[in-house]
């Protein structure tokens, strides 16, 4: 199991404005397609003055039949494990570049995926807070998880939210050191 790393000096904001920086700096773009977090991490990611030079937009695919239709997530996958699944997060970063791609040209350079239980009942066996988050690049998908955040619904959201986009600059600092 991942563990998330207990983030008390940085706000949300900071994390926010430090992805955006850093895809801007290397003149690339974000989609994010989300679940759990029914459309805060493009929240967040909106809230950075100057986000629109980086973020190309994004899917709230609560409902499961909208992750298969609008982001591509094999039906088989989800029939087989459930919606809350690392593979299923992965599939949904890298729904989340084809769907933002509007211009062949210039595709969409990272996804970010979010699935998992909020609470305050569990989903396909899975306890509330666990979570799973999908970063895609172009050189691939890659999973984190399963977090398993305490609290309450809110809470498991927030701490998603703030979690998926430190992964996300984490990947981006990585790529940028080549």
């Amino acid at each position: 199991m991942s563990v998330f790393t207990a983030r008390n000096t940085e706000t949300l904001l900071d994390i926010a404005a430090d992805v955006i920086r850093l895809l801007k700096s290397a003149n690339e773009t974000v989609g994010v397609a989300e679940s759990l977090t029914a459309g805060g991490v493009m929240a967040a990611l909106t809230s950075v003055p100057g986000a629109s030079a980086a973020f190309r937009g994004g899917v709230v695919s609560y409902a499961t039949p909208l992750k298969q239709t609008l982001l591509n997530v094999d039906a088989d996958l989800i029939a087989r494990e459930g919606v809350i699944h690392a593979e299923v997060a992965s599939q949904m970063a890298e729904g989340a570049r084809k769907t933002t791609t509007y211009d062949d040209a210039a595709p969409t350079t990272w996804g970010i995926g979010t699935t998992g239980v909020a609470g305050p009942d569990k989903q396909d066996g899975k306890a509330a807070g666990t979570v799973y988050i999908g970063v895609a690049s172009p050189s691939g998908s890659k999973a984190f998880g399963p977090f398993n955040f305490p609290g309450t619904r809110e809470r498991v959201r927030e701490a998603t939210v703030m979690e998926a986009l430190a992964r996300l600059r984490e990947e981006l600092m990585s790529a940028a050191k080549g």
